[in-house]
């Protein structure tokens, strides 16, 4: 069994056996791991992306994915209540994701305004990595298409309905848009000529 070494007050190291629990009834792997096997999804990819970044020794892709963990450990813990210790959906990581981009993406701009061309391609190659984990976006004409579809669904007729449209186009498509452009366009479709 492997151990996990633990440093007493007094300042000496010990060899301590990890804690591996094997309970399949709630899917838990490890009391260290936390992961849920139900919720393996993108966790699981960004799991294992950490361990071959720190094969190849790819500091960048391995700083990324570490910090990608750190939020969504944050965002799970966020989200606990006294009933439920799950974590968050794959829907609600590619969300956090997208705001990440987003996030570095603006920092990057700030950074070309600023004069520090170096910060700016980092913040654009940490992009480029959490991008690496989405959806393929979907294109301006794409996009017209769906939420003309949800438009079609949720019997929309003005802008009250707007709303509706954009929950049901998070649900359909999260990840795949960015629904600060996609809420132009239903308001452009739904806006009387």
């Amino acid at each position: 069994m492997r151990g996990v070494r633990v440093k007493r007050a007094i300042g000496r190291i010990h060899n301590v056996p990890a804690l591996h629990l094997r309970l399949p009834e709630i899917g838990l792997k490890s009391v260290f791991s936390g992961d849920l096997e139900s919720d393996m999804g993108l966790r699981e990819q960004f799991n294992e992306q950490m361990k071959e970044a720190m094969k190849a020794k790819d500091q960048r892709r391995l700083s990324t994915l570490r910090m990608v963990n750190a939020a969504l450990k944050d965002k799970d813990i966020a989200n606990r209540t006294e009933t439920s210790r799950e974590g968050i959906s794959d829907d609600e990581i590619l969300g956090l994701l997208g705001k990440m981009i987003k996030q570095r993406e603006e920092s990057a701009e700030a950074f070309d305004k600023g004069g520090r061309p170096e910060m700016a391609k980092s913040e654009r190659e940490e992009v480029d990595i959490i991008r690496s984990f989405m959806p393929k976006q979907m294109s301006a004409d794409e996009q017209r298409a769906a939420i003309q579809g949800v438009i079609t669904d949720v019997s929309a007729a003005s802008m009250k309905d707007m709303g509706k449209i954009m929950a049901a186009l998070k649900e359909r498509y999260a990840g795949q848009m960015d629904f600060g452009k996609a809420s132009g366009m239903v308001k452009e479709l739904l806006t009387p000529k």
